[in-house]
């Protein structure tokens, strides 16, 4: 597959500067949703890129540094417990999906958006379903959100070692449920996300 058809339609229309932009942790019944934008070198291949959903952690680990030498600029940005409680979870991935962009020191001409809403981002943006596995930028973008999402929460199962975050980084396996039931939500839990679970 061309990892790079997206962009490319883009740079021949005479756009030159174009990032990727995706999101790690909107299921998760805890810690912050976090994004990343990466402008690539446009053409080149990084070996073994792919969505981050689809790599081991280890291959993830790896490729993050490998993005991080090679991108023109990137930029990592979340938004915490209190903005999803606040704005609900697709506004506040939207949200570090802007402040991510806004991050970069190369401003892009275009932003290609991993999902199907660009809604209130305030610049350039095309959404692109599934893009993470469609488009270079968008899967480096998603292997540096993914990254740094599971590290923070790898820093929360010290903080909080009854919960075993570092097994599922918050999310709703029977585990985490069990041990929800019998500790109770700790700090970084998101109330709204508990209601059914907890509702008994």
């Amino acid at each position: 597959m061309d990892w790079w058809s997206i962009e490319n339609e883009y740079f021949e229309s005479g756009i030159e500067t174009i990032c990727g932009v995706d999101e790690a942790g909107r299921g998760p019944l805890a810690g912050p949703v976090c994004a990343a934008a990466v402008i690539l070198p446009q053409g080149l291949i990084i070996d073994g890129l792919n969505d981050s959903k689809k790599l081991t952690e280890k291959k993830r680990e790896k490729l993050f540094d490998v993005i991080c030498e090679n991108a023109i600029a990137y930029s990592i940005a979340t938004a915490s417990v209190e903005e999803i409680e606040q704005i609900n979870i697709l506004n506040a991935a939207l949200l570090a999906m802007r402040r991510a962009v806004e991050g970069l020191n190369v401003q892009p001409e275009l932003a290609l958006i991993d999902g199907n809403t660009t809604r209130g981002l305030p610049f350039n943006a095309k959404a692109v379903v599934g893009g993470d596995a469609k488009s270079a930028s968008i899967a480096a973008a998603s292997v540096l959100a993914k990254v740094t999402r599971d590290r923070y929460m790898l820093e929360m199962a010290k903080q909080y070692p009854q919960y075993a975050f570092e097994k599922h980084k918050g999310y709703g396996t029977a585990e985490h449920v069990r041990n929800l039931h019998e500790y109770g939500p700790c700090e970084i839990h998101r109330p709204s996300f508990l209601k059914k679970i907890l509702k008994d």
